[in-house]
C-alpha cells in the first residue's frame, strides 16, 4: 500500500459536548486570548479609517460623510465580530475547536470521507487563509513602521523606501526566529496587547469632544444611508470599510487554545469598547480636521489619522507600541498558518510535511519549514511589490471576505446535518449573514485590480494543490484497493500452508487494515517467512480534534496469525505510532522489538489513465516531496522496512 494513503479518514462518532477543560484561570485565559486571538483586529485602526475615508474623499467631503463611514466601521463590529462570530460560531465548535476546517470536519457529518460541496468549501476557505496570511504581516508591520513619518523634526528622514527597509527587517527577523519557537516570548503578547487596546480607547476617548457629532454614528441609518446615497463610491467605501473586521475568523479558529468564555470577556470588556472609543476618536478628528479646512479656505486632505491624533510627546512611544502590536498580531497569523496546514495534513488534504514541536508544555507550539519560508517569500514579494500600505490594503478585503462567504456556508450544512435543523430555520439564521459578507465581499471585488488579485492568485494556486492532492490520494486508494485480497482470505490460506515462521513482531502499516497489505505479500513472495505476531495497522483521523485515550487503539483478532489494530488521532494531533503501540502494553507483545513494513510504490505519469498529465505532474511533485512516513508516524528508522510496486497514475 502506498505510504501516500496510510491514513484513513473516520467520522467521529457521537458528538462529545463542545466545551474548555481550562488549565488555568479565566483571568489568565483572558489575557492570553487578548495577545493572540485579537492581534490581527487590533491593529485594524493604523489604516481602516485612513483607507475608508480616502475613498470616500475621492470626490470631496462633507461632516455627514465622515458619520457615515465611522457607521459602518461600528456596525461592521457589531454586525460581524459580534454577532456572527462572538454569539453564532462560537457555538458551532467541533468539541471546542473552530476555524473553517473545524466547520469542514463537522459538515461532513458521519460520512468516512470529505467530499462533493464540503471538499471544495472547505478547501476555499483554506486556500484562502493562506493568501490572509501573507498579506496580514507585510500590511500590518508597514502600516505600524509609516507612524515613524509623524514623529517631529524627524518625519521627512522616514522616506518610503527607508520605512520599506526597516519593515522588511522586522519581518525576515520574525520568520528567522519561528524555528526556535515562541513560547518564551509568548507569555508578553498578552500584556503588551492589553496596554495596546487601553492605549486605542484612551486615544480615542481624548478626542471625541473634537466632533461630539460623530456620536450619532451610532445610528445605523447614517451607515445604510451613505451607502445609498454613493453608488459604486459606497460600494468601494463599503470594501475599504471591511478592513475594520479583518481578524475576526481568529475568534473561532482559537477557540480550541483559550475556551469561549475568555475570548468573549476579552471582546465584551476591553477589545471592542476600545476599538469603538478609536474609531469615534478618529472620526471626531477628522470632522475638527475638516471644519479648520473650511475655516480657513484650505483643501481637506487625508491624512494618517491614527498617528497625528497622538500627542507629540507620546508619539514615539505609540509608534514602538503599534510595532510590537503588529509584530504580534503577525505572529499569531503565522502560528495560525501553522495549525491550519497541520489539520489540513490530518483531515487529507494536504501531503505531510514536517512538523516540529517547538515548546514541550505547548502542543500546539509547532513549526512546519516548508510553510514558515513560503509565507516569508510571498510577504517579501508582496512588501517589495506594493511598498506602502495603502497600496496594499486593496488586497487584504478580498481573502477575509471570501474566507466569511466560506463560512457562513459551512456554518449551515453544520445546521442541516449536524444539528437537524430544518431549511427554513438553517435559512433563516444564515441568510442575514450570508448577505452582509456577500455584499462586502461584492465590494472587495471592485479592487481586484487594485491589488485584490493577490490573494486571489494565491487562493487559486493553494485550492488547486488541495483539490489535486485529494483526487491523486482516491485515486491511488481506489487504484491498490482493486484486486486486494481480504484480509481474513489470507489468513485462512496461510493457516493452511503455513510459511516458515521467524520470531519477532511485524506492524504492517496500510490504509484498509481489511484487505491485505501489498508490504506483506512482497515479504511472503521474496522472503518467504512470515512473522510470529502480524498487526495490520490502520491509522484513522477522526472528525474532532482530540481522540481519548481509552479510544487510541483498538485491537481486533483474525487468527493465531494477525490482528488488525486501529490507531486514532484527532485533527489537531500528530500521530506517535510506535510510543503508542508500546504504552498498550501487554496487548501488543513485545512492541519495542516490533518491526514496521510500509508500502513505498513508484507512480508514472500515463495520459491513458488516471488524471490529467497535468494534474499527474503536480501530484507526483507533491508525493515525492512529502515527509518520510516514518518521520511523520514518530517510528526509528531502523525499525523500518519499506516494500513496494510500480503504478501508472
Amino acid at each position: 500500500m502506498s505510504s501516500a494513503s496510510l491514513t484513513e479518514h473516520a467520522p467521529s462518532g457521537d458528538d462529545a459536548p463542545s466545551g474548555h477543560t481550562s488549565h488555568g484561570g479565566l483571568v489568565s485565559l483572558t489575557v492570553g486570548a487578548i495577545g493572540v486571538v485579537f492581534g490581527d483586529i487590533g491593529t485594524s485602526p493604523l489604516y481602516a479609517f485612513r483607507e475608508a475615508l480616502g475613498q470616500a474623499a475621492s470626490d470631496g467631503l462633507v461632516r455627514e460623510e465622515i458619520v457615515g463611514v465611522i457607521s459602518l466601521m461600528l456596525w461592521a463590529l457589531i454586525l460581524i465580530v459580534t454577532v456572527k462570530y462572538v454569539l453564532f460560531l462560537m457555538r458551532a465548535d467541533n468539541e471546542g475547536e473552530g476555524g473553517v476546517l473545524a466547520l469542514l470536519a463537522l459538515a461532513s457529518g458521519k460520512s468516512a470521507r470529505i467530499g462533493g460541496t464540503v471538499l471544495v468549501l472547505g478547501s476555499i476557505g483554506a486556500a484562502l487563509f493562506y493568501g490572509d496570511a501573507i498579506i496580514t504581516p507585510a500590511l500590518s508591520v508597514l502600516s505600524a513602521v509609516e507612524g515613524m513619518r509623524s514623529l517631529h523634526g524627524v518625519g521627512s528622514f522616514f522616506t518610503e523606501q527607508r520605512i520599506l527597509m526597516i519593515s522588511l527587517i522586522i519581518l525576515v527577523g520574525l520568520f528567522l526566529v519561528q524555528s526556535r519557537g515562541t513560547a518564551s516570548v509568548a507569555k508578553l503578547f498578552g500584556p503588551v496587547c492589553i496596554v495596546w487596546f487601553i492605549a486605542l480607547g484612551a486615544l480615542g476617548a481624548m478626542h471625541i469632544a473634537d466632533g461630539p457629532g460623530i456620536l450619532a454614528a451610532a445610528l445605523p441609518w447614517h451607515g445604510v444611508m451613505f451607502v445609498a446615497d454613493h453608488g459604486v463610491l459606497g460600494l468601494f467605501v463599503l470594501g475599504a470599510v471591511f478592513l475594520t473586521v479583518t481578524g475576526a475568523e481568529a475568534l473561532t479558529a482559537d477557540m480550541g487554545h483559550f475556551g469561549k468564555l475568555p475570548i468573549r470577556v476579552g471582546w465584551f470588556l476591553l477589545v471592542f469598547p476600545a476599538l469603538t472609543l478609536n474609531y469615534l476618536g478618529q472620526g471626531a478628528f477628522a470632522i475638527h480636521s475638516l471644519e479648520l479646512a473650511e475655516a480657513s479656505g484650505k483643501v481637506f486632505t487625508n491624512q494618517d489619522w491614527f498617528f497625528l491624533m497622538i500627542p507629540p510627546t507620546m508619539r514615539l512611544p505609540m509608534v514602538l507600541l503599534a510595532t510590537a502590536a503588529t509584530i504580534i498580531a503577525s505572529q499569531a497569523v503565522i502560528t495560525g498558518a501553522f495549525s491550519l496546514t497541520q489539520q489540513a495534513i490530518q483531515l487529507g488534504l494536504l501531503p505531510r510535511l514536517n512538523i516540529r514541536q517547538t515548546s514541550a508544555g505547548h502542543s500546539g507550539q509547532i513549526y512546519i519549514g516548508a510553510v514558515n519560508w513560503a509565507l516569508l517569500i510571498g510577504v517579501v514579494i508582496l512588501a517589495l511589490g506594493f511598498r506602502n500600505s495603502s497600496a496594499m490594503a486593496a488586497a487584504y478585503g478580498i481573502a477575509v471576505t471570501g474566507t466569511m462567504v466560506v463560512t457562513c456556508c459551512l456554518a449551515y450544512l453544520v445546521l442541516r446535518r449536524r444539528w437537524g435543523w430544518g431549511v427554513p430555520a438553517a435559512l433563516a439564521l444564515v441568510t442575514p449573514f450570508f448577505v452582509i459578507d456577500s455584499l462586502f465581499f461584492g465590494a472587495n471585488i471592485l479592487r481586484v485590480i487594485e491589488g485584490g488579485w493577490v490573494p486571489l492568485l494565491v487562493g487559486l494556486l493553494v485550492l488547486i494543490v488541495i483539490l489535486t492532492w485529494n483526487r491523486g490520494r482516491r485515486y491511488i486508494a481506489a487504484m491498490e484497493s482493486d484486486g486486494a485480497i481480504p484480509l481474513a482470505d489470507m489468513a485462512r490460506s496461510l493457516a493452511a500452508r503455513p510459511p516458515t515462521r521467524v520470531d519477532g513482531v511485524a506492524i504492517y502499516l496500510t490504509a484498509r487494515n481489511d484487505l491485505t497489505p501489498h508490504a506483506l505479500l512482497h515479504n511472503i513472495k521474496h522472503n518467504h517467512v512470515l512473522h510470529r505476531h502480524n498487526y495490520i495497522t490502520t491509522v484513522k483521523t477522526l472528525r474532532r480534534p482530540t481522540c481519548d485515550e481509552a479510544d487510541r487503539l483498538e485491537i481486533i483478532p483474525v487468527d493465531e496469525n494477525f490482528c488488525r489494530l486501529v490507531l486514532r488521532y484527532g485533527f489537531m494531533e500528530t500521530p506517535s505510532v510506535r510510543d503508542d503501540l508500546i504504552a498498550a502494553g501487554d496487548r501488543i507483545p513485545e512492541a519495542k522489538k516490533a518491526s514496521f513494513f510500509i508500502g513505498r510504490n513508484n507512480y508514472a505519469m500515463s495520459a491513458e489513465v488516471g488524471m490529467p498529465l497535468w494534474q499527474d505532474m503536480l501530484f507526483l511533485a507533491l508525493y515525492r516531496n512529502a515527509a518520510d512516513p516514518t518521520d511523520y508516524y514518530r517510528i526509528p528508522h531502523n525499525r523500518v522496512i519499506e516494500l513496494g510496486a510500480q503504478y501508472a497514475i
